[in-house]
This record gives C-alpha cells, structure tokens and sequence, in this order.
C-alpha cells in the first residue's frame, strides 16, 4: 500500500510517500510544492492543484494523509490561508478517487513521538530512526508530511491488529 502524507501550506506543501507492508514503512519519495509569492491567490493555488496532481498520478497512492488545519488565536490569517491550500488538496484528491484521512498535528505527534507536543527537531529525529534515513527529513514541512502518512501507516496497521484474533492450538 502507499501513503501519501501532505502538510499543506500556500507558499510551501510537503509531501512524502511511503510504500508500507512488511516489517517496516519505507520512504518511496518527499520533497515540496513551493509557489511564487509574488502570484495571485488563483494562480498560487492553481500550481499546487497543478503539482499535487502530477505527484497523484506518479505515486498512485491508496491512501493520502492530511495534516488537520490549527489556528491560533493570534494567527488567524494563517489558518485560512492554509484552509485554501488544503481546501485544494482535497478536491484533487477527490478528484482523483483517493481515499482521505485527516489528523491532527499533535495526534501526528503522538503517533511518530509519542508525546503530542514534541518539537519539530523531534519529529525529524524520529523519522530519521524510524525510516533508517542518512540524513534529517528537510524541511520541516516535509518532516511533517512523512508524519503525516506513519500515522495513517500506524492507524491502518492498528486497525488491523485490533481485528485479529490469537487462539490457543
């Protein structure tokens, strides 16, 4: 199975794809969907519906993990400007007959860390253990999409342990 882990971003996304099964998730692909800060807001959205899509149609995942939107409330603009970017990725997923799973960063967190308010140093150090990766997962926006699809990766994998049942022979 694939996972495809997304943290949405206007000017930056990060994405990362994890092929899973066996005894451990493995790094297919990460890298960003950067747009031109001098572009409208169309046009910026645009390119990520544009990028995104092409990166569907390479990777084909089954599955695509979204990070959840947070908004502070000294940050508001932030968490709708990101609300448009991940309002994108959606729709082009849907579009695309993929299923959707959306957590939220402190569950990502927990899942990858286990503590839910661990830094991003953190994170990265983690996925680098977890994946046996030579160097940190970079930036951190693609640090945060491979969390992204471990959790979903986690998720399924517990779900699935959850329905099996172990019978003395």
């Amino acid at each position: 199975m694939k996972i495809l882990g997304i943290d949405p971003g206007l000017q930056v996304c990060g994405y990362g794809c994890l092929k899973t099964g066996g005894s451990k998730d493995k790094l297919v692909e990460a890298g960003v969907i950067r747009t031109d800060g001098n572009l409208s807001m169309e046009l910026r959205l645009n390119q990520i519906a544009e990028d995104l899509g092409a990166i569907l149609q390479n990777f084909k995942p089954d599955i695509v993990a979204v990070e959840e939107i947070y908004s502070h409330y000294a940050h508001p603009r932030t968490a709708i400007l990101m609300g448009h970017a991940r309002g994108v990725i959606l729709q082009k997923c849907a579009a695309n007959s993929v299923e959707i799973k959306s957590f939220s960063a402190t569950r990502i967190k927990k899942s990858v860390t286990g503590n839910g308010r661990a830094s991003k140093g953190q994170v990265q150090r983690t996925i680098q253990q977890i994946l046996s990766l030579a160097d940190l997962p970079e930036p951190n926006d693609v640090a945060d999409a491979i969390a992204a699809a471990i959790c979903c990766s986690s998720e399924i994998n517990n779900v699935l342990c959850s329905g099996l049942r172990i019978t003395n022979l």
